[in-house]
């Protein structure tokens, strides 16, 4: 699993503004997912890039943490997997 938490998004942040940013750094995305409230559509303020291999994941956890994004500084480390559901 090559997927990457990104956190202390600015609300304003979308999936292109994400991809872009990486793109800029020469980095290239598989699936980027910006977690939005179900019942506002608002993000919630993070979300989760999923790249191809462990080197891009190291790569773009650099790229993104501590990084300012639309005013906001970033965090990004590697998602670590789902909790089961009861």
């Amino acid at each position: 699993m090559n997927k990457i938490y990104v956190g202390n998004l600015e609300y304003g942040v979308t999936e292109d503004d994400l991809r872009s940013y990486l793109e800029e750094k020469g980095i290239t995305a598989k699936d980027i997912k910006v977690i939005k409230d179900k019942y506002t559509g608002r993000s919630k303020g993070f979300g989760f890039v999923e790249v191809e291999s462990d080197e891009e994941l190291q790569n773009a956890i650099q790229a993104l943490d501590g990084q300012a994004l639309k005013g906001r500084s970033m965090k990004a480390n590697k998602a670590r997997p789902p909790k089961p559901r009861m």
